[in-house]
């Protein structure tokens, strides 16, 4: 699908539903959707994103199409959330205080679904919502709610230091560390 730029700021404030299979496992958080996701209801939707590219090249999925892999990540315990509920054009014209905010709601879905590893797709934001400055990639030394926290990249194409390997050695981390994949 194409939208021209007005009919893709329409977008901007929607919310897309979490993906959130029963038997969660692994819990990808990203910042908040872009004004791709808002239009298709699908996380990491923008053409260009290295996620679902990642996802393929780590073992997890076997498409990189967002609707065929999210089904695929359903069945085998994968879910995606959103720091921040709201669609926007770019992360950074959310406020410091959404991410913070983002962390309370996080901490009641990993309450509720209780997954074995929370990946949170980018270190500025995690630093913010977690307010753990010095934070690095990886694995952090606190849990969530019994829940392994682990930042990895994000995918989205403005982040320049990475590229569809590294995301996917990071990705192929988490998906070991929740027992998906083989270590």
């Amino acid at each position: 699908m194409s939208w021209s730029r007005a009919e893709l700021e329409s977008f901007a404030g929607r919310t897309i539903p979490d993906l959130m299979p029963d038997d969660l496992r692994l819990l990808f958080v990203g910042i908040n959707p872009g004004l791709v996701s808002a239009a298709t209801g699908l996380h990491f939707a923008r053409r260009g994103n290295r996620f679902y590219p990642a996802l393929v090249r780590a073992g997890l999925v076997d498409t990189d199409d967002p609707a065929l892999a999210a089904e695929q990540l359903r069945d085998r315990g994968v879910g995606i959330t959103n720091l921040v509920a709201r669609a926007s054009a770019r992360a950074d014209e959310l406020d410091p205080s959404e991410l913070v905010e983002g962390r309370a709601r996080l901490v009641e879905l990993v309450t509720e679904h209780r997954p074995r590893v929370v990946a949170v797709a980018g270190i500025t934001s995690f630093r913010t919502a977690f307010g753990h400055r010095a934070a690095r990639p990886g694995r952090q030394p606190d849990d969530l709610a019994g829940a392994q926290v682990w930042v990895v990249p994000n995918p989205s194409g403005l982040n320049a230091h990475e590229n569809v390997e590294s995301l996917a050695r990071a990705y192929r981390e988490v998906a070991q560390a929740a027992g998906l994949l083989p270590a």
